[in-house]
């Protein structure tokens, strides 16, 4: 079977994907800003003896082990954060399953960061796996908890539930329509925080930006995936309404779509800024039926395996800036043809 990211989900022509994250700390061990080198490796030590009784498949990987390349790959999959791959000042792990709709990362801003993903929009069933994952560890290692606080977390503002439920949105048509930053201001008013697929401080690229709640604590973890649920299905409305209006003025559409299509299939070399703006019209140009020479599951892959980390690991080999264009336009007239 595919993996998550190269599979389609509900609603998923908008919601590219959703993530439900838990984070825990281990009772008895400092937050990892005061925790030393030989206590951050005790902790991994505690995480990876316990692995192969948690089942799903979850293998525990050292950091050490990871090439930069695959640390890049993973962070661009969102399967970790960009800091994560790039901080050798701690000491790290990851546990993960083949499918990679579950990724641990240990030792980041806590001592365990509990994902699950999954294309489209599936937020109740993958807050399911994370309780039953959750529950699983919570029997075997000691979380850090108070009756006053709920769980705690080396930054205040994820203590109680320590939950965060998000998904990533694609709003092309919004944008073109100029309509795009109302719908953000509603998002920050309703209590919710919106951002650049790769979080805090990260831009937007190819009209992607990840919804996620605020609120962790005063809240129960069904009403938090409720609440980012309910404004996720107000986006879509939004989207589709705004694409809608787009298909009134057919010939003006079909010309931004398809010259999208060219340049993206045509060109000798191209960015990955480029190829994500390129990327982003084709899609929706995919999504409303007006272009059939791609399929979803082309578009998926041209996502992937466009940008660097993933485009170099498809590969096998490491390439410098220039050739990165190169082989990227390569690649993306490999896939087109559907020579994969």
């Amino acid at each position: 079977m595919a993996n998550w990211y190269l599979q389609s989900g509900k609603d998923s022509d908008i919601v590219i994907s959703s993530r439900v994250r838990l984070s825990r700390n281990l009772n008895g061990f400092n937050f990892l800003n005061s925790c030393s080198k030989e206590k951050q490796e005790e902790i991994l030590n505690k995480i990876k003896e316990i692995v192969p009784s948690l089942g799903y498949g979850l293998k525990y990987i050292s950091f050490d082990d990871l090439d930069d390349i695959t640390k890049l790959s993973l962070a661009e999959k969102r399967l970790i954060s960009p800091e994560f791959a790039v901080n050798n000042n701690i000491k790290k792990a990851i546990v993960i399953n083949d499918e990679e709709n579950i990724c641990i990362m240990l030792n980041e801003d806590d001592h365990i960061e509990l994902q699950v993903f999954s294309s489209g929009q599936e937020l109740e069933n993958l807050m399911n796996l994370a309780v039953e994952l959750d529950e699983k560890l919570g029997e075997i290692v000691d979380y850090a908890y108070s009756k006053n606080f709920g769980y705690l977390t080396a930054s205040p503002v994820n203590v109680g539930t320590a939950l965060k439920a998000s998904v990533i949105v694609h709003l092309p048509a919004l944008t073109l329509t100029g309509n795009l930053s109302k719908v953000l201001r509603i998002v920050n008013n309703l209590g919710m925080s919106i951002k650049g697929i790769y979080g805090e401080g990260s831009q937007n690229y190819g009209d992607l930006y990840q919804i996620s709640n605020n609120q962790t604590i005063g809240i129960t973890e069904k009403e938090i995936i409720a609440n980012v649920k309910n404004i996720a299905e107000k986006i879509i409305e939004q989207e589709r309404t705004a694409r809608k209006y787009l298909c009134k003025n057919e010939i003006e559409l079909r010309d931004l779509v398809y010259r999208a299509f060219g340049t993206l299939t045509y060109a000798s070399k191209i960015s990955s800024e480029e190829c994500r703006k390129l990327l982003s019209e084709v899609k929706m140009g995919v999504d409303l039926g007006i272009l059939n020479e791609l399929n979803d599951s082309q578009i998926k892959q041209l996502e992937l395996y466009t940008k660097s980390g993933n485009l170099q690991k498809y590969l096998g080999k490491t390439l410098d800036g220039f050739e990165r264009e190169i082989k990227r336009a390569e690649v993306i007239k490999q896939i087109v043809k559907g020579i994969n």
